[in-house]
């Protein structure tokens, strides 16, 4: 169950966090992973490890905001491997702050970004998916798309967009061959999340990890691993009767 073998699989954001946890759980399944990010040391980096563990990878720098990179990206993909069976749109960026508190720039690079760089990665796939005759796409979202969160404004917004992008795509294309879901998590444990509190609350390091542990009513943030089998169902065959749906993974948030 779960076999990916012989797959295409494209994953941005790839370079670290749930980006690299999903990398290697798909090439740890026998799909061909291709590694995207926009750092290509990174990129390389995760690309390396699933060598090391006897999985197939390529590392790809890519800005998933800039329409030229992505379309030469897909383009090069597409005429190397022939076809994308699976993309990943999980390249994201974070912001905190109260509508008051965000600025335009920061509102124009969250767009840019998590908005944005999903649907030229989406656009760029689907035509690809189509001549092959189909594929899935999983985009990451957030239970900031489902419920309001203090101080994520700019955030929310931008997952929110996420989601009704990827019930549009499930609606558009589910009669040709293409399936589109999203994830939601709450807070996962991250290298993100530890350079964030180390830099903002230095000092206080142990009592911020505390708190935002508590937040999820499960008693602890969730980990990359965790989302990336969720994701793994979700783009494997045994989830091919699912499609358009939001799937929460938040330590009980949503009902505690």
């Amino acid at each position: 169950m779960f076999q990916l073998t012989g797959k295409i699989a494209v994953v941005t954001g790839a370079g670290s966090g749930i980006g690299q946890s999903v990398a290697r759980v798909f090439a740890s399944q026998g799909a061909e992973v291709i590694v995207l990010d926009l750092n290509q040391i990174a990129a390389e980096s995760t690309a390396d490890s699933i060598a090391l563990a006897g999985g197939r990878a390529d590392p790809i720098a890519c800005d998933v905001g800039s329409a030229d990179q992505v379309a030469e990206v897909f383009g090069r993909i597409e005429r190397e491997r022939g076809r994308i069976d699976i993309l990943v749109n999980n390249a994201g960026i974070a912001h905190v702050g109260t509508i008051e508190q965000t600025t335009e720039a920061e509102m124009d690079q969250l767009y840019r970004v998590n908005v944005k760089g999903v649907f030229l990665c989406a656009q760029a796939a689907v035509p690809i998916m189509l001549r092959e005759g189909g594929g899935v796409i999983l985009n990451m979202a957030s239970i900031a798309s489902l419920i309001g969160l203090p101080d994520r404004f700019a955030y929310s917004m931008s997952k929110g967009a996420v989601l009704t992008m990827t019930r549009s795509i499930a609606v558009d294309y589910m009669k040709k061959g293409i399936r589109c879901n999203c994830i939601c998590p709450a807070r996962v444990h991250t290298p993100f999340v530890d350079q964030y509190v180390a830099r903002h609350y230095a000092g206080r390091e142990a009592e911020v990890m505390r708190q935002l542990s508590a937040y999820q009513p499960i008693g602890r943030m969730g980990t990359s691993e965790e989302v990336a089998l969720l994701a793994l169902y979700l783009c494997s065959d045994e989830a091919s009767f699912v499609t358009g749906q939001a799937y929460p993974i938040d330590g009980g948030v949503l009902v505690g």
